[in-house]
């Protein structure tokens, strides 16, 4: 059952930080590029400004995966791309189970990246009844009722959740009883699992809100100014809030106006 954890400890076994972790994907992705150029060494400046990070940080970054560089030379391209691929796991074949395949989930289901980086999509699974058997990206979409087997015949550890987020729960808690270990969750809902599970959360809602607060802070605009300034605009100065009392909903139902983290 759940317990209301959603991530692990900010360590791993082998004592990388996961602010670390996290960082690794983005060195991985300029050293790819810098690869498929045939550069064969990289600076740390040069590698810090292409993945975003200063080259302090990486340095102490790569020294978790004891990897120093040679003074005057560099890093080689080419094993730090295979040292960090180990480290994450992208020497092996990771079968990967998408449920919820409306636009979103068919999109993920489409994406190239993942072959790319050693994941495989197993199958694509949905609760509607319409939606089974058709085929999205090449692979027939499977109803729910098939999920236990599915994660079991294919050895699945990794399950994406692009589900509406009434329904999200449940199908984590599913994906956990039959053996996954690890989710991406897209729905808009955090998500309770037991120890042992790691969860990561995608939310664009989110990412756009904290754009906005920048942009309004960019224009100088004090918090609410923008909106109040527009109302009067449109003619209509009713707070939101009176409407949202009167039980009316937005374009997207019941939604609140700050999703949660």
């Amino acid at each position: 059952m759940a317990t209301g954890r959603t991530h692990r400890p900010a360590t791993r076994s082998r004592g990388i930080p996961e602010a670390t972790v996290a960082r690794l994907p983005l060195y991985l992705r300029a050293l790819t590029a810098l690869s498929e150029r045939s550069v064969p060494t990289v600076s740390s400046e040069e590698l810090a400004t292409a993945a975003g990070v200063n080259s302090a940080k990486l340095r102490k970054d790569f020294s978790y995966l004891g990897s120093y560089g040679t003074r005057g030379v560099g890093y080689d391209v080419e094993y730090l791309v295979y040292q960090i691929s180990r480290e994450l796991g992208l020497t092996q074949d990771w079968p990967v189970v998408i449920v919820g395949i409306g636009n979103l989930g068919a999109a993920l289901a489409n994406y190239g990246g993942f072959a790319s980086r050693g994941f495989r999509v197993a199958a694509l699974i949905d609760a509607d009844p319409a939606m089974a058997g058709k085929p999205v990206a090449g692979l027939p979409v499977r109803h729910t009722d098939e999920l236990e087997s599915i994660i079991s015949d294919n050895g699945v550890s990794i399950g994406v959740i692009a589900t509406p987020a009434g329904a999200a729960q449940q199908v984590c808690d599913r994906l956990v009883a039959a053996g996954v270990t690890s989710i991406l969750n897209f729905a808009p809902t955090v998500l309770a699992v037991p120890d042992g599970v790691d969860v990561r959360k995608v939310d664009l809602s989110i990412e756009l809100q904290i754009l906005a607060f920048h942009e309004q802070r960019k224009a100088g605009e004090e918090p609410g100014q923008g909106a109040r300034t527009a109302a009067s605009r449109s003619g209509s100065a009713r707070p939101a809030a009176a409407a949202a009392r009167d039980g009316r909903k937005g374009p997207d139902g019941d939604v609140p106006a700050v999703m949660p983290a």
